[in-house]
């Protein structure tokens, strides 16, 4: 087992600054506003020969009896259970604060190794920045910038001294990676606290809760997953906050670098222009889509028909894509949700052997021919896969630049069908053959008429010797 790292500390000391050093990721959102951090967010990191896993936590706040900070507060001390190794962060520009001083006291009822990391000291004498801190009584204070990386790799070795080195065996296995995806306030922290059976995330009835994107790795029935908790997408125009610029900016890269999206829609608000504009997204980036449909209990049938009209008025164009009705306060509706989940991966990720390609073109050609293009018409010889997630099937043949766009829809329906990929987008691209004449002049007319002579003078000789 990797030995785990917490990081611990009041607001705005570098936490996640530090965690980005430790992980040489941009995995955290980093900015000079205290209260960014709130839920708990993990990484890997090494050094040498030596791999760690990091923890990185929101602003303490011990006092705190009730609110989103008690919640965050929760969230810290559940990640300090786990820990091997308590990295307590103070500000060396700020100084010794009281607060740092019942941040302590609550870490030593915990009985957790920890060790003082006085963060912003870049430029400043070590023992005068760290002398003060003495009084907190954890022993010799480890300074560093993590802005700057100074000191950070004596910092890991100091925190991994006592772990034994371990030779980390990479499996090569590849979970699938499920990104939850709506606009603010819709449940998709409380769906994935569902899902794990636990409050790992902070479920609070206000938007703008979730600010990063938060991975969590989960088993179940033997099946391995990633989930990644997402910040609300709003339309543009009321983005105004600079931390939610930010957080949309995560959230789109962590769309596209999903295997799956599980789009959140809120049953109890009509199905909005954002939400389209949102699986428009998802499809354009060509990720494979669930459909849920929270907050379903406590419905009317008027409701719920009203919702499911809405469904098919705005969002036809997701007919790919599975559906499914679910309460995730409640629990109610997700026993189906995970193999739907599994069924789109595994359509995002298959493997289509040329010879069935090409069989299932040339029966769809024969079904429906594509329409003429001027005086000829299209020719589709035969059919390849040129990638996955999403698939991408590359038909070959002549003419091919006179198909048109329905023709192109009419193929990806015939291909999703035929090969039942269903949760996926679909892909095809047309290649024509390469023309060995296209580059050729044409003879000009005085050469056509010299090669007519010609050939009639042959013909005389050969009638009249």
């Amino acid at each position: 087992m990797k030995p785990t790292l917490v990081l611990v500390g009041r607001p705005n000391v570098g936490k996640s600054t530090l965690f980005n050093r430790l992980t040489r990721s941009r995995d955290a959102i980093v900015a000079d506003i205290p209260g960014l951090t709130r839920d708990r967010h993990y990484g890997h990191g090494r050094v040498g020969d030596k791999p760690y896993l990091v923890v990185d936590t929101g602003g303490f706040e011990p006092v705190v009896k009730d609110g989103i900070l008690h919640a965050m507060a929760k969230q810290t001390l559940q990640a300090v259970d786990e820990a091997d190794m308590v990295l307590l962060i103070v500000d060396g520009r700020q100084g010794l604060a009281a607060h740092d001083k019942i941040i302590v006291e609550q870490l030593r009822k915990t009985e957790r190794k920890i060790l003082l990391v006085v963060n912003k000291t870049e430029g400043m004498a070590t023992s005068i920045t760290t002398a003060e801190f003495y009084e907190l009584g954890l022993g010799a204070p480890c300074a560093v910038s993590a802005i700057h990386g100074d000191n950070i790799n004596e910092l890991v070795e100091l925190a991994l001294a006592d772990f034994p080195d371990q030779q980390e065996k990479e499996d090569g296995n590849k979970y699938p990676k499920i990104a939850i995806v709506g606009r603010p306030n819709v449940g998709k922290s409380t769906l994935i606290n569902a899902l794990l059976g636990e409050e790992r995330m902070i479920a609070f009835d206000q938007p703008g809760t979730t600010r990063d994107s938060i991975y969590v790795d989960f088993e179940r029935n033997g099946k391995h997953y990633t989930l990644i908790d997402t910040a609300g997408l709003r339309r543009r125009g009321k983005v105004l906050d600079t931390i939610e610029k930010f957080s949309v900016v995560k959230t789109l890269q962590t769309v596209e670098n999903a295997n799956v999206v599980v789009l959140v829609l809120d049953a109890r608000n009509e199905i909005s222009d954002q939400d389209a504009h949102i699986a428009g997204f998802i499809l354009e980036t060509g990720r494979a889509l669930v459909v849920v449909v929270n907050k379903w209990d406590g419905l009317d049938h008027y409701q719920r028909d009203t919702i499911k009209h809405e469904l098919i008025r705005k969002l036809a164009f997701l007919s790919f894509a599975k559906l499914h009705y679910i309460s995730a306060l409640h629990g109610s509706g997700l026993n189906e949700l995970l193999p739907s989940i599994d069924m789109a991966y595994a359509a995002a990720m298959a493997d289509l052997s040329t010879p069935k390609l090409t069989r299932a073109l040339w029966a769809a050609v024969e079904k429906h021919p594509p329409p003429r293009g001027g005086m000829s018409r299209p020719k589709l010889r035969y059919a390849h896969q040129g990638g996955s997630n999403p698939p991408l099937i590359v038909v070959h043949g002549s003419m091919l630049n006179h198909v048109p766009e329905t023709y192109r829809r009419y193929l990806e329906n015939t291909f999703r069908e035929t090969f039942q990929l269903e949760g996926t987008p679909l892909r095809v691209d047309f290649k024509m053959g390469h023309n060995p004449y296209a580059n050729k002049k044409s003879p000009l007319p005085t050469e056509i008429e010299a090669r007519s002579a010609h050939a009639r003078r042959r013909r005389n000789r050969k009638k009249y010797g």
